[in-house]
């Protein structure tokens, strides 16, 4: 609006207004990343210290001076300003669509749409009493309307990109709360958006009419999408991206149809959300998009989003007394309205106080549909009188430069973002589980997509696992091909090269895991020395909010079932890891064929065998245990070894009201390490020993030779995984002289035995240590 204010004082550009804009881009980019560089310390986010530059560059500041202003505003600078919105804003919201989780959508839509929806309802009530202040104060006689509908979306949007962009810089948006606060500002933005439309589309036959369009449009948008990644992952199928000219045809039709849209006088953000949203998960399409779109909206898409937003905003414009007022009434007015209704909403969802005012000051935010109507009004042909669009813009800009900072300290305290749980035990079996499997070779792969397929088994339960592919980082190697002798799809970068051919073969392998199970695995790859590679998996496991971490054996079995090393490295990294690990450590050997199984898509049940001896470590194992026997190709059986002379007494709780109840443990309640195994596995055995979902058998011995025998008997049997605790009960006379042939420790006592050639088991073992809190 500002550049089209100027432009009617000019006939003529007197500079290129290309190369004007492209320059302002690169002033805004330049001067933003030095902010950024300044702010991070002091805990400030990226989207205000991008805010900030625009504000510094355009007339607020450096544009007030007259060669400046002469050079940035042409013209015919208002459509080049226009059109690089238009093309930010149609990548980064159909990015936002593609990261969209929607598994964690579907499970908290109620509660997403109900604190979404409390600020909508309200901001439509006070609306009213606004619009009826600002037609006296400015005379509005016409288009009263669309001036409500202004109104109505400056009080009660909430602008997603900067929402996510302020979570994901704080490293917040694996936790619940973060989450939370995404899925709310997107819901908010896109009802802003519906419900402008359907009620502009009912203002006249005109209107209607483009709406149909715009969505018949859509559909069309979102089916192209669903066939060509189909076409093109069949055609990539040996590599691991698509072409650069595969990935420009689907940005193409993207841009296309989203120019539809808006020339039926709709705006395309929810035209392209809905593309990403809707856009097929699996295979090698969106693994491309999300791999070249993430870093470019990141970097250079959205800091030029949010810069140009800033440089629009004139503090001079302010300056009266009325409109200062006015602007100082609706800033208080709508983030009122957004705290009472998001705090009204939290406490009905019964959302602890602290993470209920936090939240509301986050979907406080402004500054992208919003600002959408305030340029261009939801009627054709029509402009906002200049007072109006510089109070509104003023309140979009200032509301957000005074909040954002706000937020973001208050984020950077850390008592929101906890990781928790770090263990399976104080984990309810049917919540949410994130787990990391870290794989050097695609051998290690193949296993860890058997556990995920089991630990997926339970239908009330979800499981977020993540594949992160470990490469040991060596000396550069420097290329002599210059970047046009590269083949079509490389990357000038060698980043792509480390783990060589390692690579596509995990990838590949996951592909076809997802394609054929449709649980969503999350890929990712830790290039680092290996010795420092194992604190980069614990920061990791910390920025990515898991309970368990699973790690592979450094051994792998031969065809003639000998033990044999793969790389002695493993094993050092293995011993760190257990050592820092921020949460609980698994340690899986697989067998291969005559180990654990995929059981999804299996005729054959598995038969799984879990130890137990007593201790942390064999709480968290049976915890673990718990998962997988809810998948309908598992069978469990759990081994209880007790003392022959102890007088534990099994009270096995019969009562059926509690059968269907977890026992909540307290520690300080309980007391003794022996009474909380006790517990737990009357807990076990009540909601599923007692339902007919799991075995459970006890085992009397009396030292470390009776166990050996009793494990000998056991293994007989065809166990195809067991699991069992790294520590076992400390000093525990179970396990006397066992450790006389301990050859590795990482292990504990009885993993080490379990995986030794000596005790001719053919099973895989999975051995778990439970993370210790300090």
């Amino acid at each position: 609006m500002e550049a089209a204010e100027k432009a009617t004082c000019r006939s003529v550009d007197n500079f290129n207004p290309l190369i004007t804009t492209i320059f302002q881009v690169s002033c805004i980019l330049v001067i933003s990343h030095m902010f950024h560089i300044l702010l991070k310390p002091l805990g400030q986010p990226g989207p205000f210290a991008q805010l900030l530059a625009g504000v510094v560059v355009g007339p607020t500041l450096l544009s007030r001076i007259r060669r400046v202003e002469d050079f940035f505003l042409q013209a015919s600078s208002a459509e080049y300003y226009m059109l690089f919105s238009f093309l930010c804003r149609m990548l980064f919201m159909f990015s936002i669509g593609l990261e969209t989780d929607i598994p964690y959508l579907k499970r908290n839509i109620r509660v997403v749409s109900i604190v979404a929806g409390g600020g909508i309802i309200l901001a439509s009530i006070c609306a009213a009493p606004l619009l009826w202040l600002l037609i006296k104060v400015f005379t509005v006689t016409k288009s009263r309307f669309p001036f409500y509908l202004l109104i109505f979306t400056v009080l009660a949007n909430t602008a997603s990109p900067v929402v996510i962009r302020m979570i994901a810089e704080s490293k917040f948006d694996n936790a619940d709360l973060g989450r939370l606060a995404i899925y709310s500002s997107l819901i908010s933005e896109m009802s802003c958006v519906a419900f402008v439309a359907t009620l502009t589309a009912c203002s006249s036959t005109i209107r209607l009419v483009g709406a149909i369009i715009a969505t018949l449009v859509t559909v069309l948008l979102i089916f192209l999408n669903n066939y060509l990644p189909f076409v093109f992952n069949k055609r990539n199928r040996h590599n691991r991206f698509l072409t650069n000219s595969e990935l420009f045809l689907i940005i193409f039709i993207l841009l296309a149809i989203s120019l539809l849209v808006e020339s039926a006088g709709y705006t395309a953000i929810t035209c392209c959300f809905l593309a990403g949203l809707m856009f097929p998960r699996e295979g090698k399409t969106c693994r491309t998009l999300l791999h070249k779109l993430t870093y470019a909206v990141n970097t250079f898409v959205l800091p030029v989003y949010f810069g140009y937003t800033g440089f629009q905003f004139n503090i001079s414009k302010i300056f009266n007394k009325l409109t200062l007022i006015l602007t100082v009434l609706i800033i208080l007015l709508s983030a009122g309205t957004k705290i009472v209704a998001t705090l009204a909403a939290c406490y009905y969802l019964k959302i602890p106080r602290n993470e209920s005012l936090i939240l509301s000051f986050l979907l406080n935010m402004k500054g992208n549909y919003d600002l959408i109507i305030i340029n261009s009004p939801p009627v054709p042909k029509m402009l906002w009188e200049n007072d109006i669009h510089d109070l509104f813009l003023s309140v979009v800009v200032l509301k957000t430069l005074i909040l954002a900072p706000v937020v973001a300290i208050w984020l950077n305290r850390g008592e929101f973002c906890a990781h928790y749980p770090t263990t399976l035990e104080i984990l309810n079996p049917e919540s949410e589980l994130r787990m990391m499997a870290c794989a050097y070779i695609p051998r290690h792969v193949s296993g860890y997509l058997s556990l995920i397929s089991a630990l997926s088994g339970c239908p009330n339960a979800t499981l977020n696992p993540y594949v992160a592919h470990l490469v040991e980082l060596r000396k550069k190697k420097k290329s002599k091909l210059m970047y046009h002798q590269l083949e079509d799809g490389d990357q000038y970068s060698d980043e792509e090269e480390y783990g060589g051919n390692d690579v596509v073969q995990i990838t590949n392998a996951l592909d076809s895991f997802i394609s054929e199970t449709k649980i969503p695995v999350h890929e990712a790859k830790i290039v680092s020395s290996f010795l420092t590679i194992n604190q980069d998996v614990c920061n990791g496991a910390v920025d990515l909010r898991v309970s368990i971490i699973f790690l592979p054996f450094h051994k792998h079995q031969r065809v003639d079932g000998k033990m044999e090393n793969s790389m002695e490295g493993i094993r050092t990294i293995n011993q760190k890891v257990i050592r820092h690990a921020p949460c609980s450590v698994g340690i899986f050997l697989d067998r291969g064929q005559t180990g654990f199984q995929q059981p999804h898509g299996s005729l054959c049940v598995q038969n799984i065998a879990t130890f137990f001896f007593g201790g942390p470590d064999d709480r968290e194992a049976l915890a673990c245990s718990k998962r997988i026997l809810m998948h309908s190709q598992v069978s469990l059986t759990v081994f209880r070894f007790i003392q022959a002379n102890s007088s534990i007494q099994n009270s096995w709780i019969s009562d059926a009201s509690h059968k269907d109840e977890e026992v909540v443990m307290a520690i300080s309640s309980i007391g003794t390490e022996n009474e909380m195994d006790n517990v737990f596995v009357d807990s076990f055995y009540n909601r599923y020993v007692a339902q007919g979902k799991a075995s459970l058998i006890e085992k009397y011995v009396s030292d470390g030779a009776e166990t050996l025998v009793a494990l000998r008997e056991i293994l007989d049997n065809m166990y195809s995984l067991v699991i069992v605790g790294k520590g076992g009960r400390e000093n525990s006379s179970l396990t006397i002289g066992m450790s006389d042939w301990e050859e590795c420790p990482e292990l504990g006592l009885v993993g080490d035995l379990l995986a030794s050639s000596e005790m001719n088991f053919s099973g895989s073992l999975l051995v778990i240590q439970q993370h210790r809190h300090s």
